[in-house]
């Protein structure tokens, strides 16, 4: 099923401020909250979007993404992975851990918005760049690219113990948080925190493996397929949520962003979804007129050149530019002609243009200088 909006999601306006944004966020999450809704998948899933529409639009960078190029934009775009937290990878202990205290004391004390329990180690994310040509971005491309990361040991099976098993922590008895009870003038408080014993993961290694050293996390490598949507531009950031570094101790891992580098062309400049060529053509096709074939992101195109066409002249070639990432528009290719004057001439050739040189429809007038206008050529452009 397709995504929806994220402002619709959060029932905001695109010029909503940062604090509108938390504030809409809060009253969602506080209303599909799973312990208000115990058992209900509908209100879970409504309470997971939310945070996903939170986390792009609390994030100025992400929004921006967002903003332009819609959900391709920010996370998701590049495959890998299944549904969740930033289009993927996030499980409801993901989106306590990342937002419970916007929960205040909705839920109980201490801000959190349940008790959270024994602490998941999270992997480091790993930003990688992928250099991709325009015709690559013309049509998307699937890339499959190595990356030495940080991965699950294979001896211990991530546990980070040599027998594969971790001795349940004595002191929090396996949760991963401790309770204090404190007498105030107001009364009974009741806090946790994270267990001082085991560090809050709710176990104690007593027997290390000795390929991890008990980090249950060991350097290696994995292929991945990546697979780019066409439109993308030059510093465009994609994320692969889950394909990052393991975290220690079976933990989950990080994200991968993939930073789009676009290599410089042959014949082609961008500007957004236009791509520009200059084409040279010598003075007798520019004058007689002509038809050349010249490249496009597609292969071969032949366009007729005019007789008398002047230098500057730019054509359109509709659609042979590159298409937005959002698919609903296509850009143009444009073609701007320069007249190629000759710097080593024979006697016979300068004896050619010298029969010719004095003839009228060789001296330049005011039709020609129309002809070549900063305006008219604009014009042309968009003809």
């Amino acid at each position: 099923m397709a995504k929806r909006d994220y402002y619709e999601v959060l029932e905001v306006a695109k010029t909503a401020s940062a604090d509108d944004i938390k504030k809409a966020y809060r009253k969602k999450a506080i209303q599909y909250h799973p312990d208000k809704n115990p058992g209900d998948k509908v209100a879970e899933e409504k309470f997971k979007e939310a945070a996903e529409a939170y986390e792009v639009l609390s994030d100025p960078d992400k929004k921006a993404r967002y903003d332009r190029f819609g959900h391709q934009g920010v996370g998701g775009a590049a495959g890998n992975g299944g549904g969740g937290f930033s289009g993927q990878g996030m499980n409801m202990d993901d989106i306590f851990e990342h937002f419970g205290d916007i929960f205040g004391d909705a839920f109980g004390f201490g801000g959190g918005s349940r008790q959270r329990g024994r602490q998941v180690n999270r992997g480091s994310n790993i930003r990688i760049k992928v250099k991709l040509t325009l015709e690559e971005i013309a049509t998307g491309v699937t890339k499959k690219i190595k990356i030495n990361k940080n991965i699950s040991c294979d001896a211990c099976h991530g546990t980070g113990a040599k027998s594969g098993k971790a001795t349940t922590c004595s002191t929090c008895h396996g949760q991963g948080t401790v309770t204090q009870i404190t007498q105030t003038f107001l009364g009974r408080m009741q806090t946790s925190s994270p267990c001082p014993a085991c560090g809050g993961t709710g176990s104690i290694i007593t027997d290390k493996c000795t390929k991890c050293y008990g980090d249950g996390v060991v350097r290696g490598e994995e292929l991945l397929e990546l697979k780019i949507p066409a439109g993308v531009g030059e510093g465009m950031q994609l994320n692969v949520a889950g394909k990052g570094n393991m975290g220690a101790r079976g933990g989950v891992p990080g994200d991968l962003y993939i930073v789009i580098e676009e290599q410089e062309h042959e014949h082609f400049m961008r500007d957004n979804e236009n791509i520009y060529f200059n084409l040279n053509v010598n003075f007798a096709d520019a004058a007689l007129g002509t038809e050349v074939e010249i490249p496009t992101l597609t292969g071969k195109a032949k366009i007729k050149i005019p007789a008398g066409t002047q230098s500057g002249k730019v054509f359109k070639l509709k659609g042979k530019g590159l298409p937005s990432m959002q698919g609903y528009r296509h850009g143009d290719q444009f073609v701007t002609v320069y007249v190629y004057t000759p710097q080593n001439l024979s006697k016979e050739e300068k004896q050619l243009l010298e029969k010719i040189r004095t003839s009228p429809n060789f001296q330049p007038g005011a039709d020609s200088a129309k002809g070549n206008s900063f305006f008219n050529r604009m014009k042309d452009m968009f003809e």
